[in-house]
């Protein structure tokens, strides 16, 4: 990729009506992600894209992340086979947070645990704090 498919952050009517994608990066050149299964409607995993993995998922078809915790791109499904490609990508009024709808491939688990979603504990309130309780899938 030699230039960037992203217009430039323009006026507030622009990015709230406009027709072209201005990403609104984080200070980190960071943007939220929020990914979602596209048959059920399950949030599977939340992440983050910098401009090369948004760019490259627009390209690509292919759901690519960049990795906070080891500071690198990484292409969802590389190393699991959990590939997802992208149904539906949107992003929010603002455009700070990018939506992915996707296909997961391999065995349908999105969460490097083994888990379908990563979103598999829920959180309840008792007297003595927050607890966890593991879901049902």
């Amino acid at each position: 990729m030699t230039s960037s498919p992203f217009a430039p952050r323009g006026a507030k009517q622009d990015i709230e009506e406009g027709d072209r994608l201005a990403p609104k990066f984080d200070r980190d050149g960071l943007i939220v992600c929020v990914t979602t299964q596209h048959r059920t409607g399950d949030i599977l995993m939340v992440a983050y894209m910098n401009a090369e993995a948004l760019a490259l998922s627009l390209e690509t078809g292919i759901a690519h992340y960049w990795s906070r915790s080891r500071n690198e791109l990484w292409r969802k499904g590389d190393t699991s086979g959990q590939t997802q490609t992208i149904v539906e990508m949107r992003t929010d009024c603002d455009q700070d947070a990018i939506l992915l709808v996707v296909e997961v491939g391999g065995d349908g688990k999105a969460c490097h645990t083994g888990r379908r979603t990563c979103f598999y504990r829920k959180v309840t309130k008792a007297d003595d704090g927050a607890h966890l309780v593991f879901r049902e899938d």
